[in-house]
């Protein structure tokens, strides 16, 4: 699948088709929507060691570094926080493949709950607060409403176990609850505020990367117009119901280009992010409503489409008859993406 990968000279991001192997890690430039034959380069496993969640970069939350027995570090940066421990496990599993004792530590630590002993809640919300090393607070959007000064219940079990506070997520969950139940932190708009309501206690807190929360002496939401947002604040506060790497062809060269997709609902939106720069602001996107998607077909090269691209390929046009033109990974990913387009137009 996609993921992003950080340059070793100049540093910059490129998203990269990554493919594991039992025993390395290939990656492969795509070039005209289409993958090169040879990989671009490799990672080996053998004595490789993983860090998940990797917190090293601010602005990329969803890293996975990689270190190899050479000492030379690999950032992948994934779409999702599902997708990325996804890709962890089955890194982690390749790199163990002849461990068996030490896969089966993994999966018992995966579920177990293990607080660290004499632990205190108030040196945790201290190294919180820690401007260098603390959780960093964002600006996020709920439901039409802006706040600042929060964190996702993601964000926080990422940082609990990059802290070494926890060693698994369903650990961290049951701290940050504690942390929440103490009234340390506190949920902030619809979804974590309603998980609170649950009456089991191991769902109070949400390890989602939509539901917000703050400390608790935080100041309220800030609804302030004057900051400059280059996309109507309504069109980035809806539901996220899917996100991932797709291909896209340009309106203007032509050219195709990896793109990250993010699909909201009410309102309805797709918007497309270019995963290389370091702001998380969207290049691209267009209503729903309206909005006419389909498959096309995967023998030649269909009108409208530039240059030899085969497969996997689906168009939306918009009310306006704007005509995008969008390859997915697999026939799979097309179904999926265009089930779940479909109800929102």
């Amino acid at each position: 699948g996609f993921l992003s990968l950080q340059g070793h000279v100049v540093r910059n991001w490129k998203v990269r088709w990554f493919v594991l192997l039992q025993d390395k890690l290939l990656y492969y430039k795509i070039e005209g929507g289409k993958k090169e034959p040879s990989p671009k380069g490799r990672i080996l496993l053998d004595g490789c060691t993983i860090t998940c969640p990797c917190l090293e970069y601010e602005n990329r939350p969803l890293l996975i570094k990689l270190k190899t027995k050479t000492n030379t570090d690999y950032f992948l940066e994934c779409c999702s926080r599902e997708e990325r421990d996804s890709w962890a496990l089955d890194i982690t599993g390749a790199i163990h493949a002849g461990h068996p004792v030490q896969v089966q530590e993994l999966h018992r630590m995966k579920n177990s709950f293990k607080l660290l002993e004499n632990i205190s809640l108030h040196n945790i919300v201290e190294r919180m607060y820690d401007s260098s090393t603390g959780i960093k607070l964002t600006r996020n959007l709920d439901q039409g409403n802006r706040y600042k000064e929060t964190f996702t219940g993601s964000a926080l079990v990422d940082w609990l176990i990059s802290n070494s506070f926890a060693v698994s997520r369903f650990e961290a969950v049951t701290l940050a609850s504690m942390l929440m139940d103490e009234n340390f932190i506190r949920p902030v708009g619809v979804r974590s505020t309603e998980a609170t309501r649950s009456s089991d206690p191991s769902e109070k807190f949400l390890d989602d990367s939509t539901a917000l929360y703050m400390f608790a002496e935080s100041s309220k939401k800030n609804t302030s117009s004057k900051e400059e947002v280059h996309f109507n604040i309504s069109e980035l506060s809806g539901t996220i119901v899917k996100q991932g790497f797709l291909v896209k062809q340009g309106h203007k060269r032509k050219n195709w280009k990896v793109r990250k997709f993010v699909l909201r609902a009410d309102p309805a939106f797709l918007h497309y992010y270019d995963p290389t720069k370091e702001d998380n602001k969207p290049v691209g996107g267009f209503s729903l409503r309206g909005c006419l998607v389909s498959a096309l077909e995967d023998n030649g090269v269909p009108a409208g489409v530039k240059g030899n691209v085969q497969g996997n390929l689906f168009k939306i046009i918009t009310k306006n008859d704007i005509h995008y033109y969008i390859q997915a990974s697999s026939k799979a990913e097309r179904v999926q993406w265009i089930e779940a387009i479909k109800p929102l137009t």
